[in-house]
């Protein structure tokens, strides 16, 4: 500490990641003002964009691969709080780069790559397949923004103060409805992102005030600081008082603020009429890394600033998962629009991936493991389904349901690969992947306890089949009488549909490589 302030060193090996993904995004702003118009200077945004992507994902390999944990932005214990108890905690940092955020990190940028390679294909191509004046995209604008999201996507699981974990979820949300609505002249999209902008702005406010309310209990912002707060505040009043009942509020607000980003019921009614409006790859990547980066905070949280509160907020976070995952299967079944049905399918899930935060009183570890491998698998299962869908989108009808009738026989290379998917999201056989993650879950609920969880699942993994086998039924059965359209060749596309499917196979015979990982 020098003249009343404080001298840190940043550890650049510790923010490698994200700041290369902020460099790049600075750099495709650049290009994009001296390249030159379409499809030529697109072409190399997207590149550009992806080579990013690329290299910052081999940053977290390489940090991976070293092991141990790297912090920065810290603060001497002296800093960290009003109390004695804070002062005398050691000290803390606002951003760690460990384990969890590795992986997190991993997820959300290998979901960035496929989503770079949606992109290509959309901006390529206008909604009804034309050339890219008709689709009225500016190349430079949605890659700056997509990396934006993902700079907040890899900042937000390494968070570990209140601030920057706001900061961070923002970053994520905000360049979102730009993307939403990046497709002028749409009215649908402009909907969609006029919806997706209210629905943030209501959850951003409820987050902040219950942030608000653990900062006035606790006097801190840091995570671990706030938890070691908690607990001596319960000690000494017993649990009860004004403050208790404060805490508790927080805890409440703080929750629902992040079930508003995860879709979670009952803040999950925009997810439809969202996804819908979208373009393809900005629902992809709502699906996925929104999502990721949405539990990613939830669970820490819920993990490391209120992780002796666990008695009281695991009963909620069950009630929750059950509603979340029977209401989306429910929504699901009456679809007839395949991108309407992965978001609701995508609501069920998320219903699956909060099942397991249920136990942590019981099994901490177990429990954020499995939440954690089964958004793994699922990030893999489900790009590929909105690969295939771009790909269907190109054709007049395309965002129908009947317009994937036959398509296994049309065009053998998207049909087999959409059933692949379909079957893996479902849980059964060759879809192995699925089939893991259902079993990783159901086994930490069932070991945690909560048999009456484990039955709503078993109940709401029927139902799922219901939507999903008809999906893949339709995908064999005969075309329409003089239907025999093929999905067109995007090699971008392609390339994402590869990608993802052998992931996936990974996945499905070797499922160790995920749960070595996330447990």
């Amino acid at each position: 500490m020098t003249g009343g302030g404080v001298i840190q060193s940043i550890d650049y090996a510790a923010v490698a990641a994200p700041l290369v993904l902020a460099l790049v995004a600075g750099l495709v702003l650049l290009l994009d003002a001296f390249l030159p118009a379409r499809p030529g200077g697109a072409r190399v945004l997207g590149l550009v964009t992806l080579g990013g992507m690329v290299a910052a994902l081999a940053v977290v390999a390489v940090q991976a691969a070293g092991g141990g944990t790297r912090r920065t932005f810290c603060v001497p214990a002296s800093l960290g709080g009003a109390s004695a108890t804070i002062r005398a905690a050691p000290a803390s940092c606002s951003f760690v780069a460990d384990r969890f955020s590795l992986v997190i990190a991993a997820v959300v940028l290998a979901a960035g790559v496929v989503v770079v390679l949606l992109s290509m294909t959309e901006i390529a191509t206008g909604r009804d397949g034309g050339p890219a004046e008709r689709g009225r995209i500016p190349a430079g604008e949605w890659y700056f923004l997509l990396l934006a999201t993902l700079t907040g996507a890899v900042l937000l699981p390494a968070s570990r103060d209140l601030i920057m974990l706001v900061v961070s979820l923002e970053l994520v949300s905000l360049p979102v409805f730009a993307l939403t609505a990046l497709r002028r002249h749409d009215g649908r999209a402009a909907e969609a992102a006029l919806k997706l902008f209210l629905v943030s702005v209501v959850s951003t406010a409820v987050t902040l005030f219950g942030v608000s309310l653990l900062y006035g209990v606790t006097g801190s912002v840091h995570l671990d600081r706030i938890d070691a707060a908690l607990r001596t505040a319960g000690d000494m009043t017993g649990g009860t008082g004004d403050m208790a009942r404060v805490t508790v509020v927080a805890i409440v607000l703080v929750a629902a603020g992040f079930a508003f980003k995860i879709a979670a019921v009952p803040f999950h009614f925009w997810a439809g009429d969202v996804y819908r409006g979208a373009p393809v790859p900005v629902a992809a990547l709502l699906s996925v890394v929104s999502k990721a980066s949405g539990f990613a905070g939830l669970i820490l949280l819920l993990t490391y600033a209120l992780p002796g509160k666990a008695a009281l907020w695991t009963p909620g976070v069950a009630v929750v998962a059950a509603l979340t995952m029977t209401a989306g299967n429910v929504l699901a079944m009456r679809q007839r629009g395949a991108v309407r049905l992965l978001a609701w399918s995508s609501v069920a899930q998320s219903g699956y991936i909060l099942a397991p935060l249920a136990v942590y009183a019981v099994a901490p570890r177990a429990a954020v493991g499995a939440s954690v491998a089964y958004l793994v698998f699922y990030a893999a299962m489900n790009l590929i389904a909105f690969a295939v869908v771009l790909l269907v989108a190109r054709l007049p009808g395309g965002q129908d349901l009947e317009a994937y009738r036959g398509l296994a026989l049309r065009s053998p290379a998207a049909g087999l690969s959409l059933a692949f998917a379909l079957v893996c999201l479902a849980g059964l056989p060759p879809g192995l992947a699925g089939l893991f993650a259902k079993i990783v879950v159901f086994r930490a609920v069932v070991d945690g306890g909560l048999g009456w969880l484990a039955l709503v699942m078993a109940a709401n993994t029927v139902a799922g089949l219901y939507y999903y086998i008809a999906w893949t039924a339709r995908l064999f059965a005969p075309p329409a009488a003089g239907e025999s359209r093929t999905v067109p060749t995007r090699a971008a596309a392609g390339a994402a549909v590869a990608v993802t499917v052998a992931v996936t196979v990974v996945f499905s015979v070797a499922p160790q490589v995920v749960l070595s990982v996330s447990g």
